[in-house]
């Protein structure tokens, strides 16, 4: 693991640490969310560690608060993180083999996924996707625990502007990749997809008909070199 934090230059290791600490920002609004609607601390601490996706489980927490069925929760949960296995496509050589599989697909998440992408050198891919997946885990562990030890503190997450906060930093990560017209191009059909399905879908779904995005990206073939 040492390699990966030499590989990191100075400029990619300060903008993975601003994403890990606005990620335990987060995270600590869930573990207060969580606790204040009445669930006790253990859930949304074991879920932040078994599960470890944002998104998911602030959709569990959502609908188990309204009333919802856990079973449904959950279902609704693995329909959102199914984006993960495009994710997974696009980072599974970054990730490596062998045992590195299982903690590197469990580390896998919007941001690190991202990260990795917007770099060019293979070294510097797999260190941008570790340290910022590490990172974040820590973070958003540490965040949940301490939110869910002050209860109530923080009950909505719009106050805060967190809402907007944490889509923002995505935005950021993801526009560095939109310079090229394929990637582009299938960005904008994925989210106008999303924007149209919205108003008749479950939160959640419009999400994953955006993978429908993927059909128009044309990946550049490598050119061929000519040796002398």
């Amino acid at each position: 693991m040492r390699s990966i934090w030499r590989t990191l230059d100075r400029g990619l290791a300060r903008d993975i640490g601003l994403v890990c600490l606005a990620d335990g920002v987060v995270g600590l609004s869930y573990g207060a969310i969580s606790v204040g609607n009445g669930l006790p601390l253990w859930v949304p601490v074991v879920l932040s560690i078994v599960v470890f996706a944002g998104a998911s489980q602030f959709l569990f927490v959502g609908i188990v608060a309204a009333g919802g069925s856990p079973i449904a929760a959950m279902i609704a949960g693995v329909l959102v993180n199914s984006r993960h296995v495009a994710f997974g496509l696009a980072v599974s050589d970054v990730i490596g083999g062998g045992w590195r599989r299982v903690p590197g697909s469990h580390l896998m998440t919007d941001e690190n996924v991202a990260f990795a992408l917007g770099q060019d050198d293979v070294r510097q891919r797999r260190a941008a996707y570790w340290a910022a997946g590490i990172g974040i885990f820590v973070c958003w562990n540490l965040g949940v625990l301490v939110g869910g030890l002050a209860g109530t503190v923080i009950t909505d997450t719009d106050v805060f502007g967190l809402d907007a906060a944490f889509p923002a930093v995505l935005l950021a990560l993801v526009l560095p990749a939109l310079r090229d017209k394929s990637t582009r191009t299938a960005a904008l059909v994925g989210s106008v997809v999303a924007l149209a399905a919205t108003p008749f879908l479950p939160a959640g779904l419009p999400v994953l008909l955006a993978l429908v995005g993927l059909l128009f990206y044309r990946a550049d073939k490598p050119a061929l070199e000519v040796s002398r």
